[in-house]
């Protein structure tokens, strides 16, 4: 080998082996009396370290409103923004908290939304809270109102939404799910009563990350209502709307 390619080759060995080519991360300095780090990204996890004040400490990642830190000893934990916020930079100034990414949106275990959109020709309006399984699977429970021309309807479903590309700003969704309907025909002049049916739906959709906590989602669904008729009852619905994750 050359004597110029050989000087070159161990030159990049000895920048990498000084560790510059690592992945740096912030580095804070606790001012309140003592930082407590919990084993996880919650109030619920037990603390099982406590760092005193002046002690340096650096901040890895952050889930929605918890920063998992590193300190000195090695020792990783979850903290939470209240106190991360009042620690101080390497400047010595207050700590400036990075903002919500979709790093953020990737981590994300709960989250809530509102739609609006068409149920069978009605005006329907649905909210839903998710809970993450996984990073792909999500279990919903949707409640939602269709104002009609005739009747009213309600409906509760429970869901298992399937996210294609979950680390990515915008994603396709695919869901399944099983539900009640309950059926409120409006003043006629023949008197009928109020039907309660069990349904089921198959759908497609998509998602887009927003910007903070804030999530754009858009879906089709095809419902099958057993009625307890001869014949069931096919309905197709289409909403969008906003959601927000913590």
């Amino acid at each position: 080998m050359p004597k110029g390619v050989s000087i070159i080759v161990a030159g990049l060995g000895l920048f990498a082996a000084t560790g510059w080519t690592q992945e740096r991360h912030p580095e804070v300095t606790v001012q309140d009396p003592f930082l407590e780090l919990h084993t996880g990204p919650g109030r619920g996890y037990p603390v099982f370290y406590v760092a005193e004040r002046g002690e340096t400490i650096a901040v890895l990642r952050r889930r929605t409103d918890w920063f998992q830190v590193q300190v000195p000893r090695g020792e990783e934990g979850w903290v939470h923004l209240e106190q991360i916020a009042r620690t101080l930079g390497v400047d010595g100034e207050p700590f400036e908290v990075p903002g919500f990414s979709i790093d953020d949106y990737t981590a994300r275990r709960f989250e809530v939304g509102v739609q609006y959109g068409d149920f069978g020709g009605a005006n329907v309006i649905a909210a839903y809270g998710g809970f993450g399984l996984t990073e792909n699977l999500q279990f919903e429970l949707w409640a939602g109102q269709a104002l009609g021309r005739f009747s009213d309807s309600t409906m509760v479903n429970l869901n298992i939404t399937h996210l294609m590309f979950p680390d990515k700003r915008t994603t396709p969704l695919f869901t399944l799910g099983a539900g009640t309907i309950e059926t409120s025909p409006k003043a006629t002049l023949v008197a009928t009563e109020d039907r309660r049916d069990s349904m089921a739906h198959a759908g497609f959709g998509m998602r887009t990350y927003l910007t903070r906590r804030f999530v754009f989602r858009a879906e089709y669904k095809a419902y099958v209502v057993f009625t307890s008729r001869d014949d069931n009852e096919e309905v197709r619905e289409w909403k969008a709307g906003f959601s927000f994750f913590f």
